[in-house]
């Protein structure tokens, strides 16, 4: 499979095709892929997906697809690497990212259904446009910088949206897992609302039937996947921030630095600190070897 590379922090690529000219492939960036008109599928991981104008799709570098057009479409294409999320000590923004890259979006399709929402994501769309090929003026990276932030957290909104009313939607019997799985991705800040006790109140079960069937339906407790999944947040904030491991191992509500680096490494086999210093050398070799 073919691996797309870019090493800029940020940039805008803006085309119309009748036939799409790329084969299937990955990238080593993020993309949010903006469609401005035309229809046809998008093919993405696993999934097949319709596409019209106003739909916006978010894409992580281990994702891969491929557009079938049906009438000309005309994409905008938001690529940037994860330097733009470092440097970065907003614990808010930080959870946002986490949100967007470590929720099961893709099967859904396009990240924005209501077209009030696609309207305000195209008005700001245009806005960076304009900024970006005028930004050689005062202030325009930070205002493209804003403008980016602004576009994340509204996709993050999206997606909780959605989420949430598929859970008050979904069948109780027929779909208890994903209601589950919800729950626990919207309150993983909020160490009290993962007590078994907080989660069988909300979905009117009791708290012994919920975790046999968790752990019948998962292979585990609610308790471990819940340690997984924040082994999962820090693994991101290792690679997409320049927070210390003091400053993670707080944010997610571990004791202290080393509780941390004894169950990251139990998972893992390295230490965050290491973890991070591998992620740092790969990426440096595989630059290397592309300029090569």
């Amino acid at each position: 499979m073919q691996r797309f590379n870019q090493y800029e922090p940020f940039n805008v690529f803006r085309f119309e095709v009748t036939e799409w000219p790329y084969p299937l492939h990955n990238h080593s960036y993020f993309e949010i892929i903006f469609i401005e008109k035309g229809q046809g599928i998008h093919c993405l991981n696993e999934h097949q997906f319709t596409y019209q104008e106003g739909d916006v799709f978010l894409l992580r570098p281990q994702d891969y697809h491929i557009f079938a057009i049906a009438s000309s479409t005309q994409f905008c294409y938001l690529r940037f690497t994860e330097s733009f999320f470092q440097n970065n000590q907003e614990p808010h923004w930080q959870q946002t990212i986490d949100y967007l890259f470590n929720t099961p979006y893709h099967i859904h399709g396009s990240l924005v259904k209501m077209e009030e929402e696609k309207k305000r994501l195209h008005g700001l769309l245009a806005v960076l446009i304009h900024e970006y090929e005028h930004r050689q003026k005062p202030f325009a990276e930070n205002i493209l910088t804003y403008i980016m932030r602004s576009v994340l957290s509204l996709l993050a909104r999206n997606i909780f949206e959605q989420s949430f009313l598929t859970e008050k939607e979904t069948p109780k019997r027929s779909h208890l897992l994903d209601s589950i799985l919800v729950y626990v991705r919207q309150h993983i800040y909020s160490p009290e609302k993962l007590r078994m006790e907080q989660l069988a109140d909300h979905l009117h079960y009791s708290a012994n039937y919920l975790s046999i069937f968790f752990k019948r339906q998962m292979g585990e407790s609610l308790q471990q996947y819940i340690l997984r999944y924040k082994l999962k947040l820090v693994e991101s904030r290792l690679v997409y921030s320049d927070w210390s491991i003091s400053q993670i191992a707080f944010e997610l509500g571990f004791s202290d630095e080393s509780h941390l680096n004894k169950l990251f490494k139990k998972y893992y086999q390295y230490t965050p600190g290491d973890f991070r210093k591998r992620m740092i050398e790969s990426k440096t070799t595989a630059a290397l070897k592309d300029f090569a």
